[in-house]
């Protein structure tokens, strides 16, 4: 036990003293990360308000119909309508930002309206601009318009409006803010946590392996007073602690940023901070540990077989990808856990974790994602020790 204590203490002091490693374990997650959720959040609220209160250039074609919409559209100090373009030209001009978007009123729009039927309006815009603000400011004003049609035409029949709505439907959301968010907000949480166990464990792995073989001091290493398993369990442990620490770092990130973010809404702030009480924490934490385990045993076996640092890089850094696609698996709608998916590695982090922060985790499934997840990682362990005791792994380009 103090061989293993020994060899931890000197490659982990070897370790953070790599700056590559404690600004990914450290600073990255503690101070970019609240920087940019902050950035992007102010950024993508400013443009929303700006999206708002942008003065739209309209075209509009009439033909002396729909009188009521033209004076909904001429009459708002945020629309500026411009008449006189053809209806097959506005889509080319909106294209080229000429304008926002275009109404064109069908010529027989009052005839139909006064027939008691639908008259046409067709809309131009384009759906990619300012989030879709375009279309739903003009479908608001197209909206109200519609209203009075209707209201007119009961009026004019002498029929209770009432007649239409057969049904008075009363709302009982039974799920909790804490749930609500927690369903939406839990979902990115497991990509950050997922992505920085995994970064925080990669570099001090190549570092340890690869990069010890590069320095020319694994034979020294190797010829100690201690078993190769020593040596690999105090590299292992060494990966394990940067990984969960990176982590736990990326946690106390998010909440100083929720902390700072002004533009929440008070109970949405205290729902978000509800979510990030303790047990959660505990819990999503006690996930992350098998999995930085599996991670810290496969990002090892490769960093070994590496014949250099620049080959390890190389060979992890793409592996990402394969890490991100469980956990984006994990936000589609529908995807759930369940007794198969609690047995999928990283995507049953993801679902679990989202369980979790929405207080909706059956205690079953929970202990099935715990068992899949030991399983890997005594599994991976295991494979890592294996490939750790060869001569041609270790010496491999030596």
């Amino acid at each position: 036990m103090n061989r293993f204590a020994t060899i931890f203490r000197k490659e982990f002091t070897d370790t953070i003293r790599d700056r590559r490693t404690l600004f990914v374990m450290i600073v990255f997650p503690l101070l970019l990360v609240p920087a940019l959720m902050i950035i992007v959040t102010n950024m993508q609220m400013s443009s929303m308000k700006k999206a708002e209160e942008k003065t739209l250039r309209v075209a509009l074609v009439a033909r002396g119909n729909a009188a009521g919409l033209v004076a909904g559209l001429t009459g708002r100090p945020d629309i500026r309508v411009v008449e006189g373009i053809p209806a097959d030209s506005m889509e080319a001009m909106i294209a080229r930002d000429s304008i926002d978007a275009g109404v064109v009123v069908a010529a027989d729009f009052d005839a139909h309206v006064a027939d008691m039927k639908s008259g046409t309006i067709r809309l131009f815009y384009k759906s990619s601009d300012d989030f879709d603000m375009v279309k739903r400011r003009l479908s608001d004003i197209i909206a109200v318009y519609e209203k009075t049609i209707v209201t007119g035409r009961f009026a004019r029949l002498r029929i209770d409006a009432g007649i239409v709505t057969p049904l008075s439907i009363e709302e009982h959301d039974v799920a909790s803010m804490k749930e609500r968010i927690g369903k939406t907000v839990g979902g990115m949480l497991p990509y950050l946590f997922v992505i920085f166990c995994f970064m925080g464990s990669m570099y001090p792995a190549i570092d340890l392996a690869a990069g010890e073989k590069e320095r020319g001091t694994m034979e020294t290493l190797l010829t100690a007073p201690v078993t190769r398993f020593q040596i690999l369990l105090g590299k292992f442990a060494v990966v394990v602690v940067t990984g969960l620490l990176s982590a736990v770092v990326s946690i106390v990130g998010i909440f100083l940023a929720v902390r700072q973010a002004s533009t929440i809404p008070p109970a949405v702030f205290n729902a978000v901070m509800a979510i990030l009480d303790v047990q959660s924490v505990l819990l999503v934490l006690s996930l992350l540990v098998p999995l930085t385990v599996f991670f810290a045993a496969f990002l090892l076996s490769v960093s070994i077989f590496a014949k250099s640092y620049k080959e390890a890089q190389s060979m992890i850094s793409p592996l990402m990808i394969v890490i991100i696609l469980p956990v984006l698996i994990g936000l589609f709608p529908g995807v759930a856990l369940d007794s198969v998916t609690a047995l999928i590695p990283v995507l049953n982090v993801s679902l679990a974790t989202k369980e979790i922060i929405a207080g909706t985790i059956k205690p079953g499934l929970l202990v099935e994602v715990y068992a899949s997840l030991f399983v890997l990682a005594g599994a991976s362990l295991f494979g890592c020790a294996r490939w750790f005791g060869r001569e041609e792994t270790i010496f491999r380009g030596v």
